[in-house]
């Protein structure tokens, strides 16, 4: 859930050293749960921090930037923290388990704010305009998507007789409450990409290749059935009209099309080692001054609102290479998992790629740290053994 950075922050704090005390006290990794020194994943994630540390001997940011920066990225240790302490299979269900019904508060507190409703525990600035609970509409559309996509293919952990059944009526409402109540449009777009996924998952392999076209056909049938959304892809073909014509850098589009503009400028300046850690508010100012000697500088720490280009300013096109290394190195920890584990992985890996396109999903907070700890309990869950019985247990 969206709380306070603060709280998450201290959270993480004290799951690192959650880690390391279990890891020292038990003398070991857990011998039922992931095999995570046989992981893709460790590896790839020990090299992303390790460049990003070694960028600190070129970043042309000030110190306190490119730590504040570097610290940010430390969130991807969440990914191997959950692999560390959970034990076996049997905790990851309970993990999980604890994580989807944070989740579907989320989601019943926004359609009961939709239905005017009171929810005392929103604390969205915009709980009243956009029905957000605890973060901002653009956050919670790419969660909510990425909840519908889980209850889906995990629907065979839910308990009990109607627990599947449970499961697909919340995924639904879930993609619902993105598609005809939430007005980010990232989250729209990843709810389309991972309903498309499922829909070819459910296809026999002869039907697959329709995928190609399945979420153009998707989009056609929410622009003429949701309102929400057919405003929020009509005013993205405004944005982008009065960019072109004008150079209009107000709106929402506009930013991210003269911020991309001045990433790909950087990486360009910068192609083998870029800016370095936390560089990306330094070079933007340094580009935007040449043009406009009175620019006021942006915040420190902001970014370019697209992942792939922020590791490009800050480590080249080494850095492009190094996201996209990531990714694959999960994607390949989930080709070892059970179809509707690695299914649901694989589409958490979807929708972060896909959300990576519009914001620096990584980088940000709330959003950043909801993937890490979802990527982490899927690759325990799917790589962890089955709990061993206890001996009554096996008796009977």
């Amino acid at each position: 859930m969206g709380l306070s950075i603060a709280i998450i922050s201290i959270a993480k704090l004290l799951l690192l050293l959650c880690v390391v005390g279990v890891l020292l006290l038990r003398k070991g990794l857990p011998p039922e749960g992931a095999p995570l020194t046989r992981t893709f994943t460790l590896p790839a994630v020990l090299a992303v921090l390790l460049v990003f540390v070694l960028s600190l001997f070129w970043t042309v940011a000030p110190l306190q930037e490119a730590a504040g920066s570097l610290a940010k990225y430390g969130k991807l240790l969440i990914i191997l923290a959950m692999m560390a302490l959970i034990r076996d299979q049997r905790e990851a269900i309970c993990a999980l388990a604890a994580f989807s019904l944070t989740q579907l508060l989320v989601v019943v507190s926004s359609w009961m704010l939709f239905a005017d409703m009171p929810v005392a525990w929103a604390s969205s600035r915009t709980t009243v305009s956009h029905y957000t609970v605890f973060s901002g509409y653009l956050d919670q559309g790419i969660m909510s998507a990425v909840f519908a996509a889980l209850c889906w293919h995990l629907r065979g952990l839910a308990p009990g007789r109607h627990g599947p059944r449970i499961a697909v009526a919340v995924a639904i409402l879930s993609l619902a409450n993105v598609f005809f109540v939430m007005i980010g449009r990232s989250g729209q777009l990843v709810g389309v990409a991972l309903l498309s996924l499922a829909i070819m998952w459910q296809l026999p392999k002869k039907y697959r290749v329709i995928v190609a076209v399945l979420p153009f056909l998707l989009v056609a049938a929410l622009f003429v059935s949701s309102p929400a959304m057919r405003e929020r892809l009509t005013l993205v073909k405004t944005e982008v009209q009065n960019y072109s014509a004008k150079q209009d850098s107000s709106s929402s589009s506009g930013v991210r099309l003269a911020f991309w503009h001045r990433a790909a400028q950087v990486i360009a300046q910068r192609p083998l080692a870029g800016a370095g850690v936390g560089s990306w508010s330094t070079e933007y100012d340094r580009l935007e001054r040449q043009a406009n000697p009175q620019h006021k500088n942006i915040n420190p720490g902001s970014n370019p609102h697209q992942e792939y280009l922020l590791w490009g300013v800050q480590l080249g096109v080494p850095g492009l290479l190094l996201i996209a290394a990531f990714m694959l190195s999960v994607l390949r920890d989930s080709m070892r998992m059970e179809a509707p584990h690695a299914r649901a992985l694989q589409s958490t890996l979807v929708a972060l790629a896909v959300a990576c396109l519009f914001n620096s999903t990584l980088y940000d907070g709330l959003i950043g740290d909801f993937f890490c700890v979802l990527i982490g309990l899927l690759l325990a869950l799917g790589l962890s053994k089955p709990a061993t019985p206890l001996p009554s247990e096996a008796a009977t």
